[in-house]
């Protein structure tokens, strides 16, 4: 007899035998045992998988002659030794028909099947075709085999085999069972190809076994396929062939995850010069540019993968030996980082495709790694952008460091003020706030911690000449007790609409909401019985974005430290004269709104930052 490659050779004849899809040779085996049996069968998934195959054997199935429940066939599954069975797997039965759709895809053709669906089976109990790459079929087509589908004689089976569901008509698929196959785990490849590997004498190391599998990208045909080939160029050792991992990788064209473990390596380390020799070694050494990145681009997947769910996560279909380098490799770099690499590679391989001068665009791929460990976050950059503007005090040349001094304090009419540490990134701000949670206590018009040494205090300030927000500083216990008494309220006055407003606002730019603190700041303050009314000078839309839920939130919570338990209620300014009238719109002298942007800290820190000009500034306040 002639040579059948393996995927022939060690094809499963019963439902047992298929890896990988035991959801589907389940529910196939109970609708035989309960005589549920579909007149039509949608089996699709990814290609090498067994959709065809476990049609053949429902088929078998069906038309096997041994009874169930005998010596020969003790189960549903066929006997495998009848002539119905004998015939289906040899392919020549004549009430079983296997069409390949793709080539008898007209409507011609398949008018010729719906009349020959309209006779008895000529020797078996169930006349069944098989149809492979069934997506294939025209829709002109679909539609005459439509009304048999739906209404079809008892004897008929339809099974259709696709790789592409989606493209068969819902009309189709409304009127049969669809069974989505599974890729088949790296595992279970590796099991049958060392039991394959032993059956066919051949001697086989775990490492290219290993390699074989994970070539097969699930799909069992697949990883056969070239387990074949692999055999072929193997060398002959005491008469059998030996496989290698080394040979394997000669064959695919690929080269070790070592190599990539280096790169990554090089580049944490920040050292061009490191990569480009590596690559220059490869691609001298006869890899192709686009294999390579292929390559890179699955082994940064496997470690930003590693990365999220552990060595041991089942999303990795690799063997133990790459898990571990893997895992080595996502150590070196964060998530984030992770990301942004599998992103550049992803463009770099699609670069690639189009590209005359692959091996250029595949070193600048590399390079852009390298550069892309001394790119600042941009909440980073702009939580500096923060810190040096707003009407923050800064820190004078020769001053001690906040982290070394206690806070200077400078009493200003009444209150205290004093230079301000760092402001963190507002995502590292929004941590700590939720971390301290309810652990806060609420003490007068400040919200304190709960009492420690050097406890943070925050004071509200605001100078008689000029506006500013308030200021973070620390104060032991005994001074924050006494500066307590000068901004608690007593508990039967009546709310300082003022002093609520600094509360509010110092709250506010506290925890990032400088926009907010800076348009409430100009707002005209009013306490009501039951609610405490702030009219903004400001247009309804702008002001629902800028007081957004969240600030609502914490306007609330500085309200209630503050003595206050009224409600919030936001207004637009009609007119837009509320807000100059209690308090002093942040323009220039010259009084023009461009003059107003061009003082702004922020804008002048954007501009220093960025070489940027502003060319418009647009007003979207209530004109006056």
């Amino acid at each position: 007899m002639a040579y059948q490659v393996l995927a022939r050779k060690y094809r499963p004849q019963r439902f047992a035998d298929v890896a990988g899809q035991e959801h589907v040779t389940r529910t196939l085996l109970n609708a035989l045992a309960q005589g549920r049996i579909a007149h039509g069968y949608i089996f699709s998934g990814h290609r090498g998988i067994g959709k065809t195959t476990i049609a053949r054997i429902l088929a078998q199935a069906l038309n096997c002659r041994t009874a169930v429940g005998t010596t020969e066939r003790p189960t549903q599954e066929p006997c495998g030794v009848c002539d119905s069975c004998t015939e289906i797997r040899a392919g020549n039965a004549v009430d079983v028909l296997e069409i390949d759709a793709a080539t008898n895809r007209g409507i011609d053709e398949i008018r010729e099947l719906r009349e020959a669906a309209r006779y008895s089976p000529a020797r078996d109990k169930y006349k069944i075709w098989i149809l492979d790459e069934a997506h294939q079929i025209t829709d002109a087509a679909f539609n005459a085999l439509l009304k048999t589908l739906e209404e079809p004689p008892e004897h008929v089976v339809f099974m259709m085999a696709t790789t592409q569901p989606e493209d068969i008509p819902q009309t189709i698929r409304s009127r049969c069972q669809h069974f989505s196959f599974h890729a088949v785990k790296f595992d279970d490849i590796l099991t049958q190809l060392r039991t394959i590997a032993a059956q066919e004498e051949i001697d086989a190391e775990d490492a290219a076994l290993a390699l074989l599998a994970e070539a097969g990208d699930g799909s069992m045909r697949d990883a056969l396929s070239i387990m074949d080939q692999a055999i072929a160029s193997a060398p002959l050792v005491d008469g059998k062939p030996h496989l290698e991992a080394q040979q394997i990788r000669e064959l695919m064209g690929s080269v070790p995850n070592t190599v990539f473990e280096r790169l990554l390596e090089a580049v944490s380390a920040g050292q061009t010069s490191t990569v480009i020799e590596e690559t220059n070694t490869l691609l001298n050494a006869g890899n192709s540019p686009a294999a390579l990145a292929r390559q890179f681009v699955r082994y940064l997947r496997n470690a930003l993968m590693a990365k999220v769910g552990g060595e041991n996560t089942d999303i990795l279909q690799i063997s133990a030996d790459e898990r571990a380098r893997a895992a080595r490799s996502a150590m070196l770099f964060g998530e984030e980082d992770l990301t942004r690499f599998l992103q550049v590679m992803l463009r770099t391989f699609d670069d690639l495709n189009y590209r005359q001068e692959q091996r250029f665009h595949l070193e600048l791929g590399l390079v852009k790694l390298v550069h892309l460990q001394r790119l600042l976050p941009v909440e980073e950059l702009l939580s500096g952008v923060q810190s040096s503007g707003g009407g923050r005090a800064s820190a004078e040349p020769g001053a001690p460091s906040s982290g070394q001094r206690s806070a200077a304090q400078v009493p200003v009419a009444g209150h205290v003020r004093a230079t301000a540490p760092a402001r963190p990134s507002p995502l590292e701000a929004d941590r700590n706030r939720k971390i301290r949670g309810e652990a806060q206590t609420e003490t007068g018009s400040a919200t304190i911690p709960a009492p420690r040494a050097l406890s943070p205090v925050e004071v509200v300030g605001r100078a008689t000449a000029e506006a500013k927000p308030p200021i973070a500083v620390g104060l032991a216990e005994a001074e924050a007790s006494a500066t307590e008494g000068s901004l608690a309220l007593a508990p039967d006055a009546a709310p300082d609409p003022e002093r609520i407003r600094e509360a509010v606002c110092a709250a506010l730019t506290r925890e990032g909401h400088e926009t907010a603190a800076a348009a409430l700041q100009q707002a005209e303050w009013s306490v009501q019985s039951n609610a405490i009314r702030v009219v903004v000078p400001m247009r309804k839309p702008m002001l629902a974005l800028t007081v957004n839920a969240e600030a609502e939130k914490i306007c609330s919570k500085a309200a209630r430290g503050a003595g206050a338990a009224q409600r919030f209620v936001f207004e637009p300014s009609e007119t837009g004269a509320a807000g100059a009238s209690a308090r002093p719109a942040a323009m220039a002298p010259g009084g023009s709104v461009q003059a107003a942007a061009m003082e702004n800290p922020l804008v002048r820190k954007a501009q220093e930052l960025f070489q940027a000009e502003i060319r418009s500034v647009l007003d979207l306040r209530e004109s006056k």
